[in-house]
């Protein structure tokens, strides 16, 4: 007996192996874009480039994205979902605060690319899907405090993440430039770990 085709949920042979097989490409792809921002930054980022670094043609490239600021909404969405991990409470609380840290000062211009979509108008769940999660896992820390201390949540929130993204560029760049990452990366958990505590959303 003959081996039938692998098939898809739509019944079509091959479909499942060839969105597979399109997946990884895509993947490899951003990854492969996010590799020339690191090196040479934005600018540095083309169809061209990138279809050299990944040894495709520009007609393969252009198959998965439809030009480069496609390209660049996908790079920039793979760093939002980067940032998401330390946001979720998959790992302790203090290596979320260190892989958060590590990403920005590792990450220059994607963090550059990322804040400006982050600022620009428009609605924040499409850079940062986790959003209303965070807003009312917050809520639910605070409990009954929030209204009675006039604590603006949404806010409280902006000013957490807006601080966790840009503070540690600012802080290595403009304020101790002579530290190493680790240290301030180190500096950065204790100091939020003191505000947390100081606001009831950490415990010890």
């Amino acid at each position: 007996m003959s081996q039938l085709p692998a098939t898809g949920a739509s019944g079509a042979p091959g479909r499942t192996r060839r969105n597979k097989s399109f997946d990884a490409t895509h993947q490899t792809m951003i990854e492969a874009a996010v590799r020339l921002i690191s090196e040479k930054g934005v600018e540095a980022l083309s169809i061209t480039a990138l279809a050299r670094a990944v040894g495709l043609n520009r007609a393969t490239v252009y198959y998965h994205f439809a030009d480069r600021e496609a390209l660049l909404e996908a790079v920039s969405a793979w760093s939002s979902d980067q940032l998401v991990k330390g946001f979720t409470a998959a790992r302790p609380q203090p290596e979320r605060i260190d892989f958060i840290g590590r990403f920005v000062l590792e990450n220059p211009d994607l963090i550059k690319l990322w804040i400006e979509n982050f600022i620009s108008p428009g609605d924040i769940r499409d850079h940062y899907p986790k959003w209303d999660e965070f807003v009312s896992a917050t809520a639910m820390t605070f409990g009954d405090r929030a209204e009675g201390e006039g604590v603006d949540v949404e806010v409280h929130c902006t000013m957490m993440l807006v601080a966790a993204i840009i503070g540690p560029r600012v802080f290595r760049g403009s304020v101790r430039p002579e530290l190493d990452d680790e240290a301030v990366i180190e500096r950065f958990r204790k100091e939020h770990q003191r505000m947390l505590r100081r606001d009831g959303l950490l415990q010890g």
